[in-house]
């Protein structure tokens, strides 16, 4: 037999991966930000969020 009359043995582990539920899934985002506690490293890691994000949405 070749490969295409192996259609029963591939891949048996999908069916028992866990789902994640969506009340547990997140966008990515940190929801705790102060502007009064921010340095220096956090307002540049801001801009390059900001600049990451514009880049995602001009691709789209």
């Amino acid at each position: 037999m070749g490969r295409m009359h192996n259609s029963g043995t591939g891949n048996s582990n999908k069916s028992s991966l866990p789902q994640t539920p969506k009340n547990l899934k997140t966008d990515g985002k940190d929801v705790e930000y102060s502007a009064e506690f921010a340095d220096h490293a956090d307002l540049e890691a801001l801009a390059r969020a900001n600049a990451a994000n514009q880049r995602v949405k001009t691709r789209k």
